[in-house]
């Protein structure tokens, strides 16, 4: 089993940065996936950014260039800066952790209001 704890969200004005932090624990495979998915009122949950243990990353068309994601393997922790953030990137997001399972985390809010 892993369990994933997630911090950083919260109420942004349009324009402005949050930086989402997720640790992972327990059985932890070395070979893992780890990334963020968003979940907006009434949508399906979607990919925002993944990151592959040796440092591949994959974005969303609608955050590259305003996101970043990144790894502490150290640490066993993923990260999302998140900047230039809009009013569409309210939502809930989500860590996920892939390996032999998937794993999620319990969400934070991430709201932005104009």
């Amino acid at each position: 089993q892993v369990q994933l704890v997630e911090s950083g969200g919260g109420l942004v004005q349009v324009g402005g940065s949050l930086r989402l932090s997720c640790t992972a624990s327990g059985s932890i495979s070395s070979i893992n996936i780890m990334g963020w998915y968003s979940q907006g009122s009434g949508k399906q949950r979607e990919l925002v950014a993944s990151i592959s243990w040796d440092g591949h990353t994959n974005y969303a068309d609608s955050v590259k260039g305003r996101f970043t994601i990144s790894r502490d393997n150290a640490k066993n922790s993923v990260y999302l800066q998140m900047n230039s953030l809009k009013p569409e990137d309210t939502a809930v997001y989500y860590c996920n952790f892939l390996s032999a399972r998937t794993y999620w985390g319990q969400g934070t809010q991430v709201t932005v209001s104009s």
